[in-house]
């Protein structure tokens, strides 16, 4: 395997986008990163991964890719040759997408190539449409499976199972992980209200939140309940938004990269599914983490920055603990005691992570990459982590039984 750099990244900013379409975001996004990597235009891009969960929504079922990225390419911005592979992996989509790039550059058959994620989750006019998009994310030719494993886990958990039509399933499935946790550990609502006040001041300084008002740990705690113990700025928000990704082999970064910037190498990006039945088994990201470190060569202590799939704020705790920042079981007081701030000694989700940020689906993973990026550089204005030189991003998606249908785990150097 060659080794792999990441040339250039961007976002939209993400929020709804009632007036914009899914053209106009793939746009925004392919321009600004070629603008990113100095390229005139994309004619170098040997193949093109683009991501998508929902655009079968808005009557594009198939063809996603080649139907987005056409104008750009009748305009000669993109080559009209380069091969565009659809990806859909729920919110692992982007990084799913990011990885077959990698591995395109890795294996020598291109010397650069493009990972896209755009969606597009707000749907005014048919709000039963976004909860479909949703839904989608669990297994909907065996329903009663997992509505039966929900139900009968619950007393473990030590709370009850009772899904809404009118909420996201998936929700109630992580409030029973979220239960769980906190009757074996005694994690509290005021640990998972840090996390969220934390990355919504993350996000007060983050032009492309979506969210970027400061709340402190009682306003969230005061905010309306979703579904306990998750109130609503405990939760990732409906988004759209696009974000991508430029990565490159070593001799076409001697002979593009801007020499001004420092090098990003992609220390390690893995894939891993998950398939657990119980809440006390061993995650998904734990098995993704353990390999994405070994393959990078380093432990979790080397990690200065990471961005982590915060869908809701227990997700970040749970993370936190499944990638080996902390203990298990002490992820809450670890959120509680300031370490993961931007100036602590692990800042978490600098970018105001999924909660504030926003979350996209398919561009999310992408949007990690680009804050890491961009922190390794030295350019977050405002939120830069001082002596960054080892960054994560956390990516997970779809739900089976009680793990992520998907786990995407990248490690990012500097150099």
């Amino acid at each position: 395997m060659r080794d792999v750099h990441v040339l250039a990244s961007a976002t939209t900013p993400f929020k709804r986008w009632p007036d914009k379409t899914h053209l106009d975001l793939t746009r925004e996004a392919v321009l600004a990163v070629l603008k990113d990597g100095g390229l005139d235009d994309g004619s170098p891009i040997g193949s093109i991964h683009f991501g998508n969960c929902a655009m079968h929504l808005f009557g594009q079922s198939n063809i996603r890719g080649q139907v987005a990225l056409l104008p750009l390419i009748r305009e000669g911005r993109l080559t009209p040759q380069t091969p565009i592979t659809n990806v859909e992996a729920g919110c692992a989509t982007g990084t799913v997408a990011f990885h077959g790039a990698w591995m395109a550059v890795a294996s020598g058959h291109v010397e650069l190539a493009l990972a896209i994620g755009v969606e597009k989750t707000f749907i005014p006019s048919a709000p039963a449409k976004m909860l479909e998009l949703f839904e989608g994310g669990l297994d909907q030719l065996r329903p009663e499976t997992w509505r039966t494993l929900y139900r009968d886990s619950a007393p473990l958990c030590g709370t009850t199972f009772e899904p809404r039509p009118d909420r996201i399933t998936i929700l109630d499935a992580t409030a029973l992980n979220a239960a769980w946790h906190m009757k074996r550990y005694g994690t509290t609502p005021r640990q998972l209200a840090a996390v969220s006040s934390k990355n919504h001041a993350n996000g007060a300084k983050n032009p492309n939140a979506q969210y970027q008002q400061v709340m402190s740990i009682d306003e969230v705690l005061a905010d309306k309940t979703v579904l306990a113990p998750f109130t609503r700025a405990m939760c990732a928000p409906i988004s759209d938004g696009a974000a991508a990704v430029l990565v490159c082999s070593s001799e076409f970064l001697s002979r593009h990269a801007p020499a001004t910037r420092r090098k990003v190498s992609v220390a390690a990006t893995v894939l891993v599914n998950g398939t657990r039945e119980r809440p006390d088994a061993p995650s998904v990201t734990k098995f993704a983490a353990t390999k994405a470190f070994r393959l990078a060569q380093l432990a979790p202590g080397a990690v200065d920055v990471a961005e982590l799939h915060d869908a809701t704020a227990f997700a970040e705790i749970a993370a936190m603990e499944d990638l080996g920042f902390c203990a298990e079981g002490s992820g809450g007081a670890y959120a509680e005691s300031g370490a993961t701030s931007l100036e602590g000694e692990r800042p978490i989700n600098t970018s105001g992570g999924l909660e504030s940020k926003g979350h996209p689906l398919a561009a999310s993973g992408l949007a990690m990459i680009h804050e890491v990026t961009q922190q390794l550089r030295g350019e977050c204005s405002g939120r830069q982590v001082q002596d960054c030189h080892v960054g994560l991003t956390h990516n997970a998606g779809g739900l089976i039984a009680f793990d992520e249908a998907m786990c995407a785990v990248t490690v990012l150097r500097a150099s």
